[in-house]
Order: C-alpha cells, then sequence, then structure tokens
C-alpha cells in the first residue's frame, strides 16, 4: 500500500504545545495536506479538538520526564499509530515526543522523519543525566531525516556537541510560532495603572530553571533603594518538578511588592503587558522564549540572560539588555538603569515592537515552514 505524500502526523509530548502549530496545520489543511495530531490526553486537547473538529487527534500518554517502562509502553503504542495511519512524513516537537516518534518512525520506515528541537535540556543537567540525555538526543538525530533548531543557538549546541551530525536548518530569523501582531497590539489598549508603581513582569513557569531566585534576589535589593517598584510573577508554582528555594519563597511571602498572581490567558495577559513598564526573563536555558517575542510586539523593553534564543531577540541596548545568567547583582544593575534612565527606556520600549515586526511576524514564520516542508516533500 502506497502512502500519501500530503499525510503529516505532527507529536508534542503534552497538548498544551499544540499552540505551537495550531495555526499551521489550518493553513496546511486548506492547502489540501491531512494532519494527524498525536499527544497526551488533556484539557488542552479536548479544546483544540472542540476548536478544529476536523482535525483527527490521537491520545497518547507520554511522561515528560524519564520513566523506562512507561516510555517502553509509550512507544509500543506510537509504532502502533505509526502502521495504522501510515504517514509520508512526521514531526514532532519537545523531547519525549521527539524521542518516541522518531525512534517509531524510523521503525515502520516513514520516509520524511523530522524533528523540531526547541530548546535543550541538558547544558544545565550534570552527571548522568546529563550523560542520558545526551545519549536520548543523539538517539533521536539519528533516527531522523532533517532536523530543524528553532534557533542558532540550538544549533552551535547541536554541532558543537556533536549530537547532530546531518545538515541542520534555522528558518527564517528562528521561532516556531511567530506573533500575531493584530493581537498583539498595545494601542489596543489603555494603561489601568498610570499612578502605580514601576512594574517589572515576568511570565513563566514560577521555578528554578527560569531564575527566579536569581530574579527575586534582584528585585529585593534593588526595592531597598527604590520603593517605587513591584515585580509581578506571572504562571504555575511547580513545586514538585523544579522548586524555587525556600529563601526566595521567604522574600515572595514577606515583600509587598512582590505579587505572585498564577497564570494569565488571553485579554488578562495582554493587559499586564501593557500595565508593566520592563519585562525580565532571567532563564537558565531557552529554546526560543515567546514570550519576550509578545512583550516586545507590546512595545516593552526586556532583559534576558545570556541564553540560547533569548540572545538572539534582544539586541543589547536597543530592545533590552542581555545579562550572564544565574547573577543577582548584574540583573539588579540592568533592572536599576532600565528603572532611573528614562531617556533611555522610551527609546527601547519603540524599537522593540519595530524589531519584532521585522523577524517574528506570524505569517513570516509559517511561511517559512511552509516553504521547507515543500522542498523536503
Amino acid at each position: 500500500m502506497t502512502r500519501n505524500r500530503k499525510k503529516i502526523l505532527r507529536s508534542v509530548t503534552v497538548p498544551n504545545s499544540i499552540v505551537f502549530f495550531e495555526d499551521i496545520i489550518l493553513k496546511m489543511k486548506e492547502n489540501g495536506y491531512e494532519i494527524v495530531v498525536v499527544t497526551s490526553p488533556g484539557k488542552d486537547l479536548d479544546d483544540f479538538e472542540t476548536r478544529n473538529p476536523e482535525f483527527r487527534t490521537v491520545r497518547l500518554p507520554m511522561e515528560r520526564h524519564i520513566s523506562i517502562l512507561k516510555d517502553f509502553i509509550s512507544l509500543l503504542r506510537m509504532i502502533k499509530i505509526m502502521i495504522r495511519e501510515r504517514p509520508y512524513m512526521v514531526h514532532s516537537m519537545t523531547p519525549k515526543a521527539g524521542l518516541l516518534t522518531m525512534l517509531a518512525a524510523w521503525m515502520t520506515q516513514v520516509p520524511v522523519r523530522v524533528h523540531t528541537f526547541t530548546g535543550l535540556i541538558w547544558p544545565t543537567s550534570v552527571g548522568y543525566k546529563r550523560k542520558l540525555l545526551l545519549l536520548m538526543d543523539k538517539l533521536l538525530c539519528s533516527c531522523a531525516t532533517h532536523v530543524i533548531p528553532e534557533g542558532y543557538g540550538v544549533l552551535n549546541d547541536l554541532r558543537n556537541y556533536r549530537v547532530c551530525k546531518k545538515s541542520m536548518r534555522v528558518l527564517g530569523y528562528g521561532n516556531v510560532k511567530g506573533v500575531d501582531l493584530e493581537y498583539f497590539n498595545p494601542s489596543r489598549f489603555k494603561k489601568t495603572n498610570i499612578k502605580s508603581p514601576f512594574t517589572f513582569l515576568f511570565v513563566g513557569r514560577i521555578v528554578r530553571d527560569k531564575g527566579i531566585n536569581e530574579l527575586v534576589k534582584a528585585f529585593a535589593d534593588l526595592y531597598k533603594k527604590y520603593k517605587n517598584t513591584q515585580l509581578i510573577l506571572v504562571g504555575n508554582t511547580e513545586a514538585g518538578l523544579d522548586p524555587i528555594s525556600d529563601a526566595t519563597r521567604q522574600i515572595i511571602s514577606t515583600c509587598d511588592a512582590i505579587k505572585l498572581c498564577g497564570p494569565k490567558y488571553g485579554e488578562d495577559l495582554l493587559q499586564m503587558y501593557v500595565d508593566a513598564d520592563c519585562f525580565v526573563m532571567p532563564s537558565y536555558r531557552e529554546g526560543f522564549p515567546n514570550v519576550v517575542i509578545e512583550a516586545g510586539a507590546m512595545g516593552m523593553p526586556s532583559i534576558v540572560t545570556d541564553v540560547n534564543g533569548s540572545r538572539e531577540i534582544i539586541i543589547e541596548g536597543e530592545n533590552g539588555f542581555i545579562v550572564p545568567p544565574r547573577t543577582a547583582t548584574i540583573l539588579c544593575e540592568a533592572m536599576e538603569k532600565v528603572l532611573v534612565d528614562n531617556e533611555l527606556r522610551e527609546s527601547m520600549r519603540k524599537k522593540a515592537r519595530m524589531l519584532i515586526e521585522s523577524r517574528f511576524e506570524k505569517s513570516f514564520v509559517q511561511r517559512c515552514l511552509m516553504e521547507y516542508y515543500r522542498e523536503i516533500l
């Protein structure tokens, strides 16, 4: 039985990652492609099916962390899916889905096997865990026919650590999603807190790996000198996966100027971008952080760490500052500079959206991927 050259299977580990390719598969369907989405069950998958009943979905439980027995069972199930669906191309994102999809597709002789690396875990891991994660990515790359690093930092790590020996290509300027500039448009909103303190904003998981320990320490030091400031932390706290330190939790609970407000979505999140004065993302590692792109589209200067992805969005002194990771002192200095230098902050604010428009607009990012698909198919 021959395979349909326009049948593509897209896979991610957890369903909330579907957002990274939902718009592009809608366009692909309009162009005659048949798309099958494989991911773990969950509310986000239910919501996707409600929004897009025309797409076929397959529920396949996958663990985000290493679990040998469960991972083996997931691999067997993925092999069955490949045999049943007979896609001509598979395209995976996220680490666990990538490994399972590439292995199963290679074993069942799927002709085109694409994986996008949106971020690397092993650069910040140590010991046997680091060796195991490196081995998993090497195995993934050996089974793939095409590898797309989300940015040049990821590409260089894959090449320098000899994880992937295949030819790799960053599409456009990097990033897998792009930003809808009509939706992320600050002119649609008015500030609701004109007289409020100067606001630093973080959006993401409230975990150690995102640099929350350093961010809270840096702000606490800044607050001793500048009382008319506040730090807003937006996101889920994952106490069991990568918890912040006890000292950080103590500072958050005792400092009235630090507000931990949980996750925000849609218009509520956009209003928080508008109300804030500076975005801060002090991560230890990133693939290509969409929140930094979104903040820039909303006209915010950003302070980021010198890690993959983040340093490809921010131009030092133009639309923000780049500081070393894990350094609360230098982070505090950058935050103070944005706070006190009104002229510089206004200049960075104006340039922030212009840079996003020129490199990461959604239709441009999607066009790069569509052209790549046409080429490899």
